[in-house]
């Protein structure tokens, strides 16, 4: 198989929890190779970075292998590689951090203003459908 479709292969290195998802990221312009958004069913092969931008950072993947069948999580880095690069992380970093930073010590609870502001800058789905069951090596530097 040297070829497959992109949603297929998302959802088979556990990129995304569902097939479903990984073609509405694609609809949603989110899913790129080489900085143009691509079509759900976009074929890819061995050697392809796909970005994938999931507010409020973007992943990269470099593709090892295709397939189209999901696999355990032990498998999938002999698939792809993680070559998201730092900044990505510590904008990730500084998100997860920021609701407590910003808040002065003594301000009590957040307001609903307070939460509506935190979410609109955190994006509605921020990490709700990714399906990352495997620790990725953060060290690509």
């Amino acid at each position: 198989m040297a070829e497959v479709r992109i949603d297929k292969w998302m959802w088979a290195t556990r990129i995304f929890k569902t097939r479903t998802i990984a073609a509405e990221a694609c609809k949603k312009n989110r899913v790129m190779i080489q900085g143009v958004n691509v079509k759900a069913s976009r074929m890819i092969k061995v050697g392809d970075v796909i970005q994938v931008r999931k507010p409020p950072i973007t992943y990269s993947f470099k593709v090892l292998e295709v397939t189209e069948r999901r696999m355990g999580a032990k498998m999938v880095p002999q698939y792809l590689e993680n070559v998201t690069t730092a900044d990505q992380y510590e904008i990730l970093e500084l998100n997860r951090i920021s609701g407590f930073v910003d808040r002065a010590k003594g301000m009590g609870r957040p307001t609903k203003k307070d939460r509506r502001e935190l979410e609109q800058f955190a994006g509605p789905d921020a990490m709700d459908d990714f399906d990352f069951d495997f620790d990725f090596d953060t060290d690509n530097e």
